[in-house]
């Protein structure tokens, strides 16, 4: 009796023990992240009587940190041909810095865990991509980080989830589940100091200065142009911590607001390896663009919902339009630039992203403030519009220049 496996299941055979490894990797330490991220805002603005400003301005700041970072630690790893070290040591610096939520009493320690933790993120993210760029065959390095971010995603629902669950048998105890979190992410630096192995490719290489002027020039205007269109893309989607507030907002028990990030991670988990799979066989600009068609929808929906209904809509859309661009934009990284250059490539790409998230998040926390909720969605809405308008732009430009040369 023959039996026949799907083109699915033979992609996921493909894909490298290392690469399932770093997924792991991810999700272990996404559930210990979201675990505290899926209730920081509620304790910053019930708790400690935040503004929406100024919890847009540390999460912006927060993740800007994180983007910056990348570019130091994506160059030392292509500076030093090695990238596992530096992911390990941004894991454990990831890990060691969840019990300080616990402990904190003001905003000052939240603030400063909330930084410390993201140099962590920034120190892992960009040698981790690019260890993903290095171990995955090029004819399916979409399928590859489409998993590598399923897994992750998994991770990014499943912390919230446990953080709902033990809020009610808690009572609502924020700092004993914050102490609960410190476990998965001692769990993920373990399984990366065991579980994964550096390339041959990458022992014994030469150390080459990777910001040399020569070796900058390399970076064509193909990867420059990725790095507009992923900053612009950034400055239209801020901070998930306002889908939090907006939950909270419309009168969701504290204990259940959490759900609303386990909504949108399960969505962003189940789409993201799919559309990494379509990303190998379609025009990435296109996806690109219906992926940002799926967030202006769903920034209208967050807009005007009254209703949980509408909230979790809208929720839904933010994950779908997650799960179709965030895989897609690593590897239109990796297709455009050099191999030996993959973390500076990272590195630049994350620092351009890091600074649009910032400036996103600051006016989204300000037009909450000054103008209502609503109008922080509205804005969104309107940047993912330009951005949309950009891309197309850019393809008919494209389709200019190849007609013109034929």
């Amino acid at each position: 009796m023959t039996t026949t496996t799907s083109p699915q299941k033979r992609a996921l055979a493909r894909i490298p023990a290392a690469v399932w490894a770093l997924g792991f990797v991810s999700m272990l330490m996404d559930i210990s992240s979201e675990m505290i991220h899926s209730l920081l805002p509620m304790f910053l603005a019930g708790t400690l009587g935040v503004s929406a400003l100024t919890i847009g301005l540390i999460e912006g700041l927060a993740e800007a940190t994180a983007l910056i970072v990348k570019v130091f630690s994506g160059v030392l790893s292509d500076w030093l041909g090695r990238r596992k070290g530096l992911a390990l040591f941004g894991y454990a610096l990831g890990a060691f810095t969840k019990p300080l939520f616990a402990m904190a009493s003001g905003l000052g320690l939240v603030v400063a865990a909330r930084l410390i933790d993201r140099v962590g993120k920034g120190i892992r993210g960009a040698p981790r991509d690019a260890l993903v760029a290095d171990i995955a065959p090029p004819e399916i390095r979409g399928a590859a980080f489409g998993l590598r971010q399923s897994l992750d995603t998994i991770g990014a629902f499943l912390g919230p989830l446990v953080a709902a669950g033990l809020m009610v048998v808690w009572a609502n105890d924020f700092r004993s589940v914050f102490w609960v979190a410190v476990i998965p992410g001692l769990l993920s630096v373990a399984v990366l100091a065991w579980g994964v192995h550096e390339p041959q490719r990458h022992e014994g290489q030469q150390k080459t200065n990777p910001i040399r002027r020569e070796n900058v020039k390399r970076l064509g205007s193909a990867y420059w142009r990725v790095v507009v269109i992923g900053a612009i893309f950034t400055l239209a989607r801020f901070s998930e911590a306002f889908l939090v507030l907006r939950a909270q907002q419309l009168g969701i028990a504290i204990a259940m607001v959490p759900l609303v990030m386990v909504a949108m991670n399960l969505i962003y988990a189940a789409s993201a390896y799919p559309f990494g799979k379509l990303a190998d066989r379609m025009s990435h600009s296109k996806l690109l663009g219906w992926g940002l068609a799926v967030l202006i929808i769903s920034d209208m929906l967050l807009a005007v919902a009254h209703n949980w209904l509408a909230l979790f809509a809208g929720v839904a859309c933010w994950g779908v339009h997650m799960g179709m661009t965030q895989g897609l934009l690593a590897a239109m990284v990796a297709d455009t630039a050099p191999t030996d250059l993959r973390g500076t490539a990272y590195g630049v790409f994350n620092l351009a992203s890091g600074l649009a998230m910032l400036v996103a998040s600051v006016i989204a926390g300000w037009a909450w403030d000054a103008y209502g909720s609503s109008m922080t969605f509205y804005a969104g809405g309107v940047f993912a519009t330009l951005c949309l308008m950009v891309l197309i732009a850019q393809h008919h430009r494209d389709k200019r220049n190849q007609t013109a040369r034929r």
